[in-house]
């Protein structure tokens, strides 16, 4: 069985249970290159289908559109937003026009599921009444963002208590800081994970911020930002029904014409998800160094053993959670660089959008996901080697800085070359040279008593 579609182009035959029409057909020939689709961006297609609902009802109360029509739609709608399949909506996310196949898409599906018993729904006509591809889309974008950052903050939050935990449990366990990758003063494993829970929880909050800006829409601005096309009160009306549909507190843009031109929201979005991708990948990285070994390397931590490391080194075991942290940074680096040209556009709309959205929406799936794992089966099993690491710590040259802030700093330096020399302590050589007894060099250059600015402001007060 077949149907005969029509559009302002022409006419094609379609067979009967295809459930879109015939600009979407179009597009599927048109633009299917990439097997990615919208209808695989995760809640994109269902953002458009509550504006669409929220559109019907707010034509049908500034009597723009007869109720049987608003009540068909907002069934169409429910069912659509209840159970729907990713191949309903087959427009590939590299498709040109603004978004206006990925539009349509969703206007023929809602249209067809609403038609009968005496109703013909046009997906022009009636379910995109009042609107514009040009504002629907964005307005979408940003409903869909708005919840990926949501879970996306979620995790995040969730990874900042997982280094806490750490952070306690590291707190007494002295190891040396590196700084230029060279040994430098101590400091606890406790305080190193307060850096990493710091710079987490700091870009939680900037996902937090970000999602907020994405609270304003340019819905109602139709084509070019004038609103010409919706019926006066529409515009009130859409925004108190998409606020009652989503449970979410959209409101207008400021300046619709700022909403259609200008993508810089989104350069804003991507930076968040690249800051918080480069932080991950900067503590699997040191997870990596400081794991290094077990007998050649740092050999600091131990890292949970996920899986075998080698397929001809029996007990190799490798950092792999951290490294695939790591290659998600990539492609988010990757995802920023499209999102950076995507967002330029021209004149009056930015007609980039699904490269932009497929891009934001990757990236924040990826961190989503990403993050749960490498807390569980990364961070939380960590093992710190207090011995290797008080060891190392009480062995660098860099505590020569506690004789040159008791002494000065030529004596010091003249002792850390003596102690490297004669591959020694900076502990030995003191005492060796008598400038402190085996009791004062044991108490002044203790490594914990140097990563706490009141244990060492106590023991050094006086001695200058």
């Amino acid at each position: 069985m077949s149907r005969l579609d029509r559009d302002s182009l022409g006419e094609m035959e379609l067979p009967d249970d295809l459930p879109y029409g015939i600009q979407t057909a179009r597009a599927v020939t048109n633009f299917s290159i990439s097997g990615q689709t919208v209808g695989e961006i995760p809640g994109f297609i269902a953002a458009i289908v509550e504006i669409k609902k929220a559109a019907a009802i707010a034509n049908g109360r500034i009597n723009g559109l007869p109720q049987g029509m608003v009540k068909a739609i907002v069934r169409a709608a429910d069912a659509t937003l209840g159970n729907y399949s990713a191949k309903e909506f087959p427009v590939d996310v590299y498709h040109g026009g603004g978004g206006t196949a990925a539009n349509m898409n969703v206007n023929e599906v809602l249209a067809r599921r609403a038609s009968g018993e005496g109703l013909d729904v046009h997906p022009n006509t009636h379910v995109n009444m009042g609107q514009s591809t040009n504002d629907v889309v964005p307005a979408a974008m940003k409903i869909t963002v708005y919840r990926l950052l949501l879970g996306l903050e979620a995790a995040t939050r969730d990874l900042t208590r997982a280094l806490a935990r750490k952070e306690r449990e590291f707190a007494s366990i002295v190891k040396l800081a590196r700084t230029c990758l060279q040994d430098a003063l101590p400091v606890t494993l406790g305080q190193q994970f307060s850096g990493y829970r710091a710079a987490v929880e700091r870009q939680a909050d900037e996902l937090a911020r970000v999602r907020n800006a994405c609270l304003h829409l340019p819905l109602g601005a139709t084509a070019v930002g004038t609103e010409f096309g919706a019926f006066p009160g529409y515009k009130s009306a859409v925004y108190e029904e998409l606020v009652r549909v989503t449970g979410i507190a959209f409101v207008p843009e400021e300046n619709f014409f700022d909403g259609l031109q200008n993508a810089d929201i989104w350069m804003a979005v991507s930076a968040v998800l690249k800051a918080l991708a480069m932080t991950l990948s900067k503590i699997a990285a040191d997870l990596r160094l400081m794991s290094s070994g077990p007998r050649g390397g740092l050999s600091e931590v131990e890292l949970p053993a996920v899986q075998p490391g080698s397929s001809i080194m029996p007990g190799k075991v490798n950092p792999v959670i951290p490294e695939m942290v790591m290659q998600v940074h990539f492609r988010v680096l990757g995802n920023d660089l499209s999102i950076s040209r995507a967002c330029e556009g021209e004149l009056d709309l930015n007609v980039w959008e699904s490269l932009i959205l497929h891009c934001v929406a990757e990236s924040a799936v990826l961190l989503r996901e990403v993050m749960p794992l490498f807390g569980a089966l990364c961070i939380d099993g960590i093992k710190a080697h207090e011995a290797r690491c008080r060891f190392d710590a009480r062995m660098s040259l860099a505590l020569s800085t506690t004789v040159a802030t008791l002494f000065d700093y030529e004596m010091a330096s003249g002792i850390a070359k003596e102690a490297a020399r004669d591959e020694c302590s900076i502990e030995e050589v003191v005492v060796r040279r008598g400038l402190l007894s085996p009791n004062e060099a044991a108490r002044l250059l203790d490594p914990f008593v140097l990563t706490q600015p009141a244990l060492f402001g106590a023991l050094f007060s006086g001695k200058r």
